[in-house]
């Protein structure tokens, strides 16, 4: 929601309350993509309570998966993989939070992650596969059919997203084990490589996705091996990283074991995929709340989710708990307010509501709801 809206809501209620009339609500809508159906599940989310009502299920395309909101909340992107590698946009009405299909674009690779820059007029892509980033422009919702910059990373590049000034982008390779660094000029839409062009994360770990502190002055990797999370600093004039610590998302007495990459070309002896991988941590998202006190990850293999309070001065991590949620848990969301998680699980036919405890950042369960199948990927929007 843009500052004008939100002042405009809030100024609406307040006058509504003085005479004595109930206040204006926010419309919160939630979509989920579900790969092997091929679909997006939308609901929409009662912001006094937290239950959602289920809407529509609309048609994607095979293996539909990494999802991006515009930053005007009017599209909604998805990545396809059949019959062509795509991404598609669907336009969304603000009134009932209803999807229509606009426009699909080719991408030329199999894209494991989007997002968009702030003024919404690029998209930026990693290709897990083929070792590379994107970027597209855009033009009244629709994605140009031929990205205008391709640059090759390092391999497995897992996840790509654009830093809170609109001047920075990073980009983490699992395989690589490395982050990174770009300078990202909003009026061209050209990224450019800062310096050093790369950070190696330390040994054992693979990054994996991002989350950015609201302040921009912290940035959060998830490493997928081990469920911890690197935190950097950022430095506002150049764009570049500094790291700070190292925090485990899972607690001591844990009895899973640091994992190896489950799909990577020309493994080093180190990452190897393990012949048994039953016990194996696979960390999969990060997110953090919009006010900053508190950080989430998702664990596959025991199905967890682990919340950090953060400490806003030093950036730092002190874990909270873990808390039990869907059956493989690829994507999460939180919604604007801070007050609910929403998870969804490869292996499970549910989406889970929790409730996030403000004072503490524990969460508790509010609601299971009907999914598609292979659920990966959660958008939230609010008008």
């Amino acid at each position: 929601m843009t500052p004008i809206i939100r002042t405009t809501l809030l100024r609406g209620s307040a006058l509504l309350l003085a005479f004595g009339l109930p206040a204006l609500h926010a419309n919160t809508y939630v979509y989920v993509s579900n790969a092997t159906d091929g679909t997006i599940s939308t609901y929409q989310l009662a912001e006094q309570t937290g239950k959602l009502t289920p809407g529509a299920t609309v048609t994607a395309g095979d293996n539909v998966a990494p999802m991006a909101v515009s930053p005007d909340h009017r599209y909604l992107y998805a990545n396809v993989d059949s019959p062509t590698h795509a991404v598609q946009t669907f336009a969304i009405d603000p009134a009932n939070g209803a999807l229509k299909k606009i426009s699909q674009s080719p991408t030329g690779h199999p894209m494991a992650y989007i997002s968009l820059d702030k003024t919404g007029n690029y998209l930026f892509a990693s290709s897990y596969d083929d070792d590379v980033v994107t970027v597209a422009p855009i033009h009244h919702g629709v994605v140009a059919d031929q990205p205008t910059q391709t640059l090759k990373t390092d391999r497995n590049t897992h996840s790509v997203h654009v830093d809170n000034s609109n001047r920075f982008l990073f980009a983490q390779t699992l395989g690589g084990a490395k982050v990174f660094q770009y300078r990202f000029d909003a009026q061209t839409g050209k990224i450019t490589p800062n310096d050093p062009a790369a950070l190696d994360v330390p040994a054992g770990l693979g990054p994996r996705h991002i989350a950015f502190s609201p302040d921009n002055r912290y940035v959060y990797v998830l490493d997928e091996l081990q469920n911890k999370v690197i935190t950097y600093s950022l430095d506002p004039a150049t764009g570049q990283l500094t790291q700070q610590a190292i925090t485990s998302a899972l607690p001591a007495d844990t009895t899973l074991v640091p994992g190896a990459p489950r799909f990577v070309r020309n493994p080093t002896p180190a990452q190897r995929p393990h012949a048994d991988t039953s016990n194996d941590i696979w960390a999969a998202d990060i997110h953090i709340t919009p006010d900053g006190k508190y950080l989430y990850t998702s664990e596959r293999t025991h199905s967890t989710l682990s919340a950090l309070k953060v400490d806003k001065a030093s950036g730092g991590l002190t874990l909270v708990g873990t808390y039990p949620t869907e059956k493989q848990p690829r994507g999460f969301a939180i919604t604007p307010d801070g007050k609910y998680l929403i998870c969804a699980g490869e292996k499970s036919d549910r989406l889970s509501v929790f409730d996030i405890d403000a004072a503490t950042g524990a969460l508790k369960l509010n609601g299971r709801y009907p999914v598609g199948q292979d659920a990966n990927w959660v958008e939230v929007v609010t008008f």
